[in-house]
């Protein structure tokens, strides 16, 4: 795609500006990104690592602790990489760095992510049958605990729900 300014370059930057739910596009070449970011004063990096935003993260994450000093020196024991390390390049050593940073790791991933539980995603297709038999093994499951409990009339209504959920498996 060429540059929408100067039409002879390849455009390699590409600018989104949403006011009032209006959405404008810009892509421009460096150049004329370059005479863009002069004119409207902000700053523009065209080799923005991504590694850079994310060990901001994970730096905020070890200076907002109490004892800054011990989580400096965690280290995984299967790989020897430390906690400091991995706020410094933003990868783990290796799958057993979540069990042993786990306790810096949580609020982090929660911060970024929203959640600490990797909930998937399926495809409306293929994964509408699979979502209602995880919610009818779900809603079992919370109607054992209703039973044992002795909360018949709420128990009722969740196996209500799951004999809708199971009508509508057969559809």
């Amino acid at each position: 795609m060429l540059c929408e300014r100067c039409k002879e370059r390849e455009a390699s930057v590409h600018f989104t500006k949403i006011i009032n739910n209006e959405k404008t596009e810009l892509n421009l070449c460096e150049e004329c990104a370059r005479e863009y970011q002069e004119k409207f004063s902000f700053t523009f990096e065209p080799n923005f690592p991504i590694h850079h935003f994310l060990t901001s993260l994970f730096s905020d994450a070890i200076d907002t602790t109490r004892d800054r000093t011990l989580h400096r020196e965690m280290i995984c024991p299967v790989c020897n990489i430390s906690y400091a390390n991995f706020a410094n390049s933003g990868k783990l050593g290796c799958s057993y760095c979540y069990e042993n940073f786990q306790e810096r790791l949580e609020p982090l991933l929660k911060r970024i992510h929203g959640s600490t539980q990797h909930s998937g995603k399926f495809p409306q297709r293929a994964g509408g049958k699979f979502k209602i038999k995880q919610q009818i093994r779900e809603l079992k499951s919370q109607l054992q605990k209703l039973v044992a409990e002795e909360k018949f009339e709420k128990a009722a209504e969740v196996r209500d729900k799951v004999k809708e959920l199971e009508a509508k498996l057969k559809e």
